[in-house]
């Protein structure tokens, strides 16, 4: 079996080209910087700047999901190789929001995922779709990472008060469902969402991540009245916010029944934030 792997250089990436070979696929993982001299990379970027794409079993892509669902509506490929990507728990946890623009990316997602089933539909091919909660792991999220690395320098972690639940899901967890994806004959034709293994609070969350920074930090408490002050001065901050009491939380049912993948709960160390690792 040879899969395209698209987001080959990404969080998920990252895990998922390991995984593939322990399996014994064969793998071309795309990229807008591959490694130079490579033979197993090629040199693209969704969705116009795509390279032809060989007769593959499978492509996987961790990008962004309406980038890739224009590119694969827009491609003729050879065959009909099973597509498995991931969309976000966005599409449903901000389709209610009362930020403009989050309502758009929750509209967004779910066109993608409409665009991508329609076009596998049409064509014959398989197709699976991972809805992920907040993935952590390699130290390139755009989430958690910044705070952990700004805390590091500055020696001060700001501890938010928040009761609503969360679930980070490691970007390697996310990486097995993929791979048991591929091998599952069960996983054609669904949608999992995919979160952690555990679930615990905003404040908790915080708690564990600045245990995990890896040098001594100063506590810093940031009562709630602070929160609705910085999201009415700060726009661009009230989504996420205002979210810090409600749960973003996924059911792993269809997940664990189906294809057998257990995420672990959220004890990360420092090595979670270096990139590369």
């Amino acid at each position: 079996m040879t899969v395209l792997v698209i987001g080959a250089s990404s969080q998920v990436g990252h895990f998922l080209l390991p995984r593939l070979d322990a399996a014994g696929c064969e793998w071309i993982g795309l990229s807008r910087r591959p490694p130079a001299g490579d033979p197993h990379w090629l040199c693209g970027q969704l969705p116009a700047g795509m390279p032809r794409v060989p007769a593959v079993s499978a492509i996987l892509s961790s990008g962004p999901l309406d980038q890739f669902a224009t590119w694969l509506t827009n491609t003729r490929l050879e065959g009909t190789p099973h597509i498995i990507a991931t969309s976000s728990m966005s599409a449903e946890s901000k389709r209610e929001s009362d930020v403009p623009h989050e309502r758009e990316l929750s509209q967004r997602l779910r066109d993608a995922e409409t665009r991508l089933i329609a076009t596998c539909a049409s064509r014959g091919m398989p197709w699976t779709l991972f809805r992920p909660t907040l993935v952590y792991g390699a130290g390139m999220d755009h989430s958690l990472t910044p705070i952990v690395r700004q805390a590091a320098r500055r020696h001060v972690f700001p501890l938010p008060a928040g009761r609503g639940a969360r679930q980070p899901v490691h970007a390697d967890d996310v990486a097995a469902a993929f791979v048991a994806a591929l091998g599952t004959a069960r996983g054609r034709g669904k949608t999992f969402s995919i979160g952690g293994g555990e679930r615990l609070t905003v404040a908790e969350m915080f708690r564990r991540v600045r245990r995990s920074v890896g040098v001594a930090t100063l506590p810093a408490p940031v009562p709630r009245f602070v929160l609705q002050l910085a999201a009415q001065f700060r726009p661009a901050l009230r989504g996420s916010l205002d979210r810090f009491d409600s749960d973003l939380i996924a059911d792993n049912a269809d997940l664990e029944s189906v294809l057998d993948i257990h995420p672990r709960p959220f004890h990360p160390d420092p090595s979670t934030w270096r990139g590369g690792h």
